[in-house]
């Protein structure tokens, strides 16, 4: 799959990257195109019916959520792999880091807020904030996020917390972006879905993605399959988890490469085991 639908986006990379790093998170402004939403839109139409609500007051009892999205919704490649998102994940990530997350969702009005909340701590990992990165999330707005329609909110620097820090609202700044916006941030930030008190739906779909080493949020390899992962690019299938990482050979399957399952002709990369002489 290409990505001839997304706008090619000309980003300072520097400026993100500082942003990321100081305030935990920056915002890359129409990113794709009306005609990418318009299709991302079609697909999901389906699946966004209103008769599947969240379950508790985080999904939000009034928003649809969408999930194992790359099996629903094929033009949702050009979001995850999208060129200027990963340019800046590429730096913010070491190599071979996975999906680990893919979701759409749907905020109906009078959708309340969510819990405060950062993405990388849902494998209750043992390291307390302030650690090293672990992951970076995105959101991509396919509706303009307005003050009033639910646009998340992010606590600035609170990627740097310790673990036992309170929010507090006062201190939230809402993501206000027009569609087809970005909003990337690091996995330690804490955020929100804000409150939709307008009169419209509000749809976002979110990336995340972390460390190749941890386990992903969602189970990538039985929501994706592998005649489903064989439609897409080399880069979505290595973000899926058919990939080993490097050096080492974590990933591996029946000890092959994942690949295999997908591509039996793939002839992966050769170790040499040998020990020198003595």
């Amino acid at each position: 799959m290409s990505t001839q639908h997304s706008q090619a986006v000309g980003i300072d990379i520097a400026h993100h990257l500082k942003r990321i790093e100081q305030d935990g998170y920056s915002i890359i402004e129409k990113a794709i195109s009306a005609s990418l939403i318009a299709r991302i839109k079609s697909e999901l139409a389906p699946y966004c019916q209103g008769q599947h609500p969240g379950r508790n007051n985080f999904e939000g009892h009034k928003s649809e959520r969408v999930y194992a999205l790359l099996a629903k919704a094929p033009s949702m490649a050009h979001l995850i792999e999208h060129p200027a998102t990963l340019t800046l994940i590429d730096k913010l990530l070491p190599k071979n880091y996975l999906l680990s997350a893919a979701l759409a969702i749907l905020v109906h009005p009078g959708e309340t807020p969510q819990p405060w909340h950062y993405d990388d701590g849902a494998g209750q990992l043992p390291m307390l904030k302030p650690r090293p990165r672990f992951g970076v999330s995105t959101i991509w707005a396919l509706d303009e996020f307005t003050a009033d329609n639910g646009a998340t909110e992010v606590i600035p620097g609170s990627h740097q917390w310790p673990e036992d820090q309170i929010c507090q609202d006062q201190d939230a700044v809402k993501i206000l972006m027009p569609a087809g916006s970005v909003l990337i941030f690091d996995g330690a930030l804490m955020h929100r879905g804000g409150a939709n008190q307008s009169s419209m739906n509000r749809l976002a779909i979110t990336p995340q993605y972390c460390l190749g080493g941890l386990r992903q949020i969602e189970n990538m390899s039985l929501a994706v399959p592998p005649d489903v992962a064989a439609r897409y690019s080399a880069r979505i299938q290595s973000l899926l988890g058919y990939n080993v990482l490097e050096p080492g050979f974590m990933g591996y399957v029946d000890g092959v490469h994942p690949k295999k399952l997908i591509d039996t002709s793939y002839q992966g990369r050769k170790y040499n085991l040998s020990l020198p002489a003595p």
